[in-house]
């Protein structure tokens, strides 16, 4: 004789095979009176309400969520997308289907969605995770740390690769660097500003106030503040911008302004996108592996839904800089 399914329950108790699940799954949203029916059915047909659990868990969800949390990202985010690519070949390798969104997406529309797990990748908010939270769903953070939960993170190496930014144009001659600061996460800003003023104390620059420039994160706003930071009358001979789309404004700045790069201005970038490729002279940036920082992602959500122990908090993927011609060595 076949081994019981759960449609047999579900026909002996004259219930749907959802409710057949609830009852050994989450009885409290259950009547007591179709528990009682249910449990007569498994028990009748000798069926073990462990193994129906498991049998609809499985029909149910086996679903990971990837949510983009970036005001204004679409899924086409050149960033979030390498991440993704990352989390998508790191699922392949397990039973696990990826739903991807953006955050803001997923909270107008994810009423019906029921997901086992849930990597938010950028700026989630407190109240974001504490929804999952609430919902005993396993959250995995990637370019992202946030203050007043323990959860696993997966980070790439912020002050290192500023700190070869740093090293790299002070080799090059540079004392008078300046830093233009995008408007970003609030631990990207953090991790990049603080990176840039000790790096600049390891090579015994002073941080002078006219150096550093705040600006958004489109290009206009950074052609802008580049524009107002390279007419001052104490010029910088070198500027780190916080990313490649701002690195592009400080270039198109300064060719506005009669500017040579690299000879009389050089330019780092931080992220190593396509954009580096793309400009004239090429970008030097900082090369972040996105995809890299995807796996590992995928690997601690895996291993916190196994039930595995001492799943790291906290886990660092190293950043290595990128030199091409927008900030030759200087002779």
């Amino acid at each position: 004789m076949d081994s019981p399914t759960i449609y047999d329950v579900s026909r002996l108790s004259g219930v749907s095979t959802a409710t057949v699940s609830r009852a050994f799954t989450a009885p409290e949203r259950v009547r007591e009176a179709t528990r009682v029916r249910v449990y007569a059915a498994a028990e009748a047909l000798h069926y073990q309400p462990s193994a129906i659990a498991r049998a609809m868990a499985r029909q149910q969800t086996d679903k990971i969520a990837f949510l983009i949390c970036k005001e204004g990202a679409t899924i086409l985010d050149e960033f979030y997308a390498g991440i993704c690519e990352g989390v998508m070949r790191q699922a392949n390798n397990t039973r696990y289907q990826l739903v991807i969104s953006t955050a803001d997406e997923w909270q107008r529309t994810a009423q019906s969605k029921q997901i086992e797990g849930v990597i938010l990748g950028g700026d989630a908010k407190a109240s974001l995770i504490a929804q999952f939270q609430r919902q005993n769903v396993p959250v995995v953070l990637v370019n992202n740390r946030a203050a007043g939960f323990e959860l696993p993170c997966v980070v790439a190496d912020e002050a290192d690769g500023v700190r070869q930014v740093i090293a790299h144009l002070t080799r090059s001659g540079h004392r008078r660097i300046a830093m233009l600061v995008g408007r970003f996460s609030p631990y990207i800003t953090g991790s990049r500003y603080n990176a840039f003023l000790s790096a600049m104390a390891e090579q015994g620059l002073a941080v002078e106030e006219s150096c550093v420039m705040m600006c958004d994160r489109d290009i206009r706003s950074a052609t802008e503040a580049a524009s107002e930071l390279l007419s001052r009358p104490a010029r910088p001979t070198a500027v780190f911008a916080f990313n490649d789309v701002l690195a592009a404004g400080v270039m198109k700045a300064a060719r506005r302004l009669g500017l040579e790069i690299p000879q009389e201005l050089s330019v780092v970038g931080f992220d190593d996108s396509t954009i580096c490729a793309m400009l004239e002279p090429e970008l030097s940036s900082a090369h972040v592996d996105c995809r890299r920082m995807g796996e590992l992602s995928m690997e601690r959500m895996t291993a916190l839904l196994s039930g595995a122990e001492n799943v790291p908090r906290l886990t660092v993927v190293p950043v290595e800089l990128r030199v091409r011609a927008s900030s030759r060595t200087r002779t």
